[in-house]
């Protein structure tokens, strides 16, 4: 019979916050099966995600570090915004040596004329991008 866990389960399990799981799986990089208002995760789907046995607690394995940070761009009206946005997007398509995808959002507030950028990924990866979101603002000084 198959083992299934709740989204708060795999959080606790791999020591991440609920969204980031929910963030997961609406990206389908973890793959679950809705039941009624809840998502179940299948023993299977977890240790693909994971690359190892579901629930073990492996202390000899290198530890895995993410980062979440949150950009916040003054200045930038709805055209800027969309530049911004696709430079962005288009710098994290390509691949990476940490192997898993980073995850961005990015929010334009037309009234206040400020971007927000929402980065959950691997440091380096992360680091990377900001870097370059940091390059961009600076050419840009009017973005």
């Amino acid at each position: 019979m198959a083992q299934y866990y709740s989204v708060e389960q795999v959080a606790e399990l791999l020591g991440l916050h609920v969204r980031t799981v929910r963030g997961y799986i609406r990206d389908g990089r973890l793959a679950a099966t809705r039941i009624g208002k809840q998502y179940r995760i299948a023993r299977a789907d977890l240790e693909a995600l994971t690359g190892a046995p579901a629930g073990r607690a492996d202390t000899a394995a290198a530890p895995r570090a993410e980062v979440s940070a949150v950009i916040r761009i003054e200045g930038v009206g709805r055209l800027a915004a969309d530049r911004l946005t696709t430079t962005v997007l288009a710098a994290i398509a390509g691949p990476r040596d940490g192997g898993r995808p980073l995850h961005v959002e990015t929010v334009h507030d037309a009234e206040r004329e400020t971007l927000r950028v929402v980065v959950l990924g691997d440091p380096a990866d992360t680091a990377a991008l900001l870097a370059i979101i940091d390059s961009l603002t600076r050419e840009n000084s009017h973005v």
